[in-house]
């Protein structure tokens, strides 16, 4: 994907009825935004022509889906629900005629029946999951044909999800959601900033949604909750990963493949520095400036390939021949993910691929990547590989022998800074740490609720950004197919009542409901768009002056109301 379209941003209008007609607003403010393209997603509700007595049946049928979105009482408090009354008839009746019962009557029932779950777990702490216990009540309402059975979906008895910081503001409308849709949640207590507890609670567990945050400000406790608490999460779902398929005699799934890792002097053979030009002709040699780089291991046990180019057109590389496990090949998995320090430069990511009998015939694809001051992980899905010769076909990661990291002056930036400081983009240095291949995978295994910043304190803001931050690398770098959601200011409000905006940029400041954030949840776990994605998202808001640059197209609406497919389609990946 080009600069010109890393920045994205989806808008779309959440948890609508099926019965309303759906629109995507484009808008492409290529001249306002830098060449940044924004998706938005409309509603629009239809009319028809049906009777009074369908209509009636339809508004009741909103107010039990309104009732889903309604955040339970907290810490044991009950908030006032007027029940209705059910005979031994009427019982037979819903079991017998389940057309003929009022949805009004059956949302009040569910409410109690989930208020009353609430009350067992209500003083939990910030890690829990919650198990569906009773209940033929219960049961009722999930079951095939039951009244509830339009918002069970399919494979979510089979799916168990851990809620950590279930009674957070997020997490009591998550659980209500999931209950409501068939999963399996169970109830545990512990600490997740003591990766001893964590064992328990992972186990049985097939996805992680992470919605608890610090009760303070105070930088331990933000440490402890929002950077150690989900790395050690992360460690200990892969260690259950991991020990379940060692049980099989296998390989997890979700493991990273070990490629490369710097670690001594011995890790460096196989390595090999070379240097050329893309100018073969007399003209070039008037701007031979020279040219050098070297790949050595120092005192202070860092790999380092530094050097510089002063020759127009010239380049150095490192390229190594691969040698994998046995039995392991690159199609198993979704790219590569390098984990370097570096000064700001851009490199070219080269992979070879061709049969190991006959090198001649290998194809050569690239890809380029960017560093920054200091240490950071650079994903690079092999799908962001394009040939070199464009008559070639796409990258085949089965075929891939071999690695080659290249530095060109060309196309280099300068670093933000100080602007006294000169900065020479002819030279470079890159500290490698390890090279590894992701796992593929079609859905998110951990998604991770965060922040933009927006609505914070601003004498605490830069604190908490800071551990958010670090938790959300540490999810980055575990492996596991991630979702990390960060909303705008959390407001207490139905959901599926205003429009969102979907982005990539940190541009938003807008609100957003719990119910709507708890939705967009729920959605990105069956959701292969939502894998490998961080986005920020919040109400729509009204455009400045001259900036409304909108298109419409028509989107229809499925019969589970998949608003996020549309909406996070067209966000980069691997963000």
């Amino acid at each position: 994907m080009s600069t010109a379209t890393a920045a994205l941003t989806s808008t779309i209008f959440g948890n609508q009825n099926p019965c309303n007609r759906r629109w995507i607003k484009i808008s492409h403010p290529q001249a306002a935004n830098g060449g940044r393209r924004s998706f938005v997603t409309m509603a629009a509700a239809s009319s028809t022509g049906k009777d009074k007595k369908n209509q009636q049946k339809k508004k009741n049928k909103r107010k039990e889906v309104q009732e889903e979105d309604k955040v339970p009482p907290e810490n044991g408090e009950t908030g006032e629900v007027s029940t209705a009354t059910t005979t031994s008839a009427s019982v037979t009746a819903i079991k017998s005629r389940l057309d003929e019962v009022n949805p009004v009557g059956l949302g009040r029932k569910s409410r109690q029946i989930f208020d009353e779950v609430w009350r067992k777990f209500s003083g939990l702490g910030q890690i829990s999951r919650t198990t569906r216990t009773d209940d033929d009540e219960a049961a009722l309402l999930l079951r095939e044909g039951g009244p509830m059975c339009e918002f069970a979906i399919p494979g979510a008895q089979n799916t168990t999800v851990l809620v950590v910081g279930a009674t957070s503001r997020v997490g009591r409308i998550v659980v209500r959601k999931l209950m409501l849709r068939g999963y399996t949640v169970k109830i545990v207590t512990g600490d997740v900033g003591e990766p001893s507890t964590l064992k328990a609670a992972v186990e049985g567990c097939n996805k992680i949604i992470y919605c608890a945050t610090a009760r303070s400000s105070i930088t331990g406790d933000l440490n402890r909750v929002d950077h150690l608490g989900v790395y050690n999460l992360t460690k200990a779902f892969q260690d259950y990963n991991n020990k379940l398929a060692q049980l099989r005699s296998g390989k997890s799934s979700k493991s990273k493949l070990l490629i490369a890792k710097f670690k001594s002097e011995d890790t460096l053979n196989g390595w090999e520095v070379r240097q050329g030009t893309y100018f073969q002709d007399v003209v070039a040699t008037k701007y031979d400036g020279g040219m050098d780089a070297k790949f050595e291991f120092t005192e202070d046990g860092d790999a380092i390939f530094s050097g510089y180019v002063f020759t127009r057109g010239g380049f150095v590389e490192l390229s190594k021949k691969l040698s994998l496990p046995l039995g392991c090949t690159l199609d198993r998995y979704e790219g590569l993910v390098f984990s370097v320090g570096g000064n700001g430069r851009s490199y070219v990511i080269i992979l070879e691929a061709g049969p190991l009998a006959d090198t001649s015939q290998s194809k050569m694809y690239f890809a380029r990547i960017s560093t920054k001051a200091g240490f950071c992980r650079v994903r690079v899905p092999f799908s962001s590989f394009r040939p070199v010769k464009p008559e070639d076909p796409p990258l085949d990661p089965f075929l891939v022998h071999t690695l080659t990291i290249r530095f060109e002056p060309r196309r280099q930036r300068p670093v933000e800074g100080p602007v006294a400081v000169k900065q020479d983009l002819r030279s470079f240095q890159l500290i490698l740490e390890y090279i590894k291949a992701l796992p593929t995978g079609q859905e998110t295994d951990f998604i991770l609720v965060s922040c933009t910043g927006s609505g914070i304190e601003a004498a605490r803001r830069e604190q908490v950004l800071k551990a958010k931050k670090a938790g959300e690398d540490s999810l980055r770098r575990s492996g596991l197919g991630y979702t990390i959601i960060r909303p705008g200011p959390l407001v207490e409000e139905p959901g599926g009542q205003r429009a969102l905006i979907f982005d990539q940029g940190n541009r938003i400041s807008q609100g957003i409901s719990c119910a709507d954030v708890a939705d967009i949840c729920v959605k990105a776990l069956h959701d292969s768009t939502a894998r490998n994605k961080s986005f920020d998202v919040c109400y729509e808001y009204v455009a400045e002056p001259g900036k409304e640059l909108y298109e419409l197209v028509a989107h229809l609406p499925d019969k589970a109301n998949n608003y996020l497919t549309p909406a996070l389609s067209v966000l980069e990946k691997n963000t």
